[in-house]
C-alpha cells in the first residue's frame, strides 16, 4: 500500500501561494527530491537568494498566464515560457532570482528541489533548460503525457540532469486511464494538480491536500491513473534514492554539517557571485 503525505498550504505575501511537500531527515520518503512547491505567483516575491548543494528546478504548466524571468550569478538570464523547464544545479553555490515576466499575470508552476549526490555538491554550478516545444509529448486515448524529465513509452527528455529523476505531467480526460511503469529501485510519488485523479484505485485532489508517496515497490510496478467524473491533471515524480544525510539552512542543503558551514561562509564572503543589475 502507498503511504499518504499531507501537503502544507503556504502563502508568502499577496503574490505567492502554494501547496508544499517537504522531505524529512535524509529526504525520506521522497529522496532524491527534497521538496516540491505547486505554486501560483503573480508578482515579485522572493529577493535574490543563494542555493548550494542541490538543484532548483522550475517547471511551468502550459496554462500559466505568463513566463518567468530567470537569472543567476553565473550570468544566465532567460525567459522560462509556459510549458518549459529550467534546472539550476547549484553545486558549490549560486545566487538565483525568478520573477513573473508580467506583473499581475499568474505563473502556474512547480518549484522542485532535487538533491545532488554528495560528490557533486562541491562542483561548479550550471544550468539546463528545455523550451516548451522541445518537451516530448505522448498522446494516448483520452490522455496526454508531457515528459520534461526522464522517459515514458517511446519518449525521452533531451535533458541529462546530474540526479537521476523523472517527472511526467499527465493530463487525463474523464473516463480515460494511463498506466505508467516505474522501474525497480526507484521511489515514486504523485502530486494532484487539477481535478480529481484516481491513483491505483484511490481518489486524490488538491481540495484534500494529500498525495500518495512510497508507491508500491517490486518488479513490474505500474501506477494507474484515471479520471472518473471530470478532466484531471497530476505529476508523477520518480528517482533513484541517494540515501545521504541532508543538513538544511534556509535555501542551502548539504550532506554534512561541515559542508553546510563552509557553504554559509563562502556565501557570506561573496564566493557565490552576484547578479548583474537589471
Amino acid at each position: 500500500m502507498s503511504a499518504i503525505a499531507r501537503l502544507q498550504r503556504m502563502n508568502h505575501g499577496s503574490h505567492f501561494r502554494a501547496f508544499t511537500l517537504r522531505g524529512g531527515e535524509a529526504a525520506e520518503p521522497i529522496d532524491p527530491f527534497l521538496a516540491v512547491d505547486h505554486a501560483w505567483i503573480s508578482g515579485p516575491t522572493f529577493p535574490p537568494h543563494p542555493h548550494a548543494g542541490f538543484s532548483a528546478v522550475s517547471y511551468l504548466f502550459p496554462d500559466s498566464e505568463t513566463g518567468i524571468d530567470n537569472r543567476d550569478s553565473l550570468g544566465n538570464r532567460n525567459l522560462i515560457q509556459p510549458g518549459g523547464l529550467h534546472w539550476t544545479a547549484a553545486g558549490r553555490g549560486v545566487v538565483h532570482e525568478e520573477v513573473p515576466a508580467e506583473t499581475g499575470k499568474t505563473v502556474h508552476m512547480l518549484q522542485v528541489f532535487i538533491n545532488l549526490p554528495r560528490d557533486r555538491q562541491d562542483a561548479q554550478p550550471f544550468a539546463l533548460s528545455i523550451a516548451p516545444e522541445d518537451v516530448p509529448v505522448v498522446q494516448l486515448p483520452g490522455a496526454k503525457v508531457r515528459v520534461p524529465l526522464g522517459s515514458f513509452a517511446d519518449a525521452r527528455s533531451p535533458l541529462v540532469p546530474p540526479t537521476d529523476v523523472s517527472m511526467l505531467d499527465i493530463s487525463i480526460e474523464a473516463g480515460a486511464e494511463v498506466r505508467v511503469p516505474v522501474a525497480e529501485g526507484r521511489i515514486a510519488f504523485v502530486m494532484p494538480i487539477n481535478g480529481e485523479v484516481w491513483i491505483d484505485g484511490q481518489p486524490y485532489s488538491l481540495d484534500e491536500a494529500k498525495l500518495p508517496v512510497n508507491l508500491p515497490q517490486g518488479e513490474d510496478r505500474v501506477v494507474t491513473f484515471c479520471a472518473k467524473q471530470g478532466d484531471a491533471r497530476a505529476v508523477l515524480f520518480s528517482g533513484v534514492p541517494l540515501r545521504q544525510p541532508v543538513y538544511w539552512q534556509g535555501p542551502l542543503a548539504l550532506a554534512s554539517a561541515e559542508a553546510l558551514a563552509e557553504a554559509i561562509e563562502a556565501y557570506q564572503r561573496g564566493a557565490f557571485g552576484k547578479l548583474q543589475p537589471r
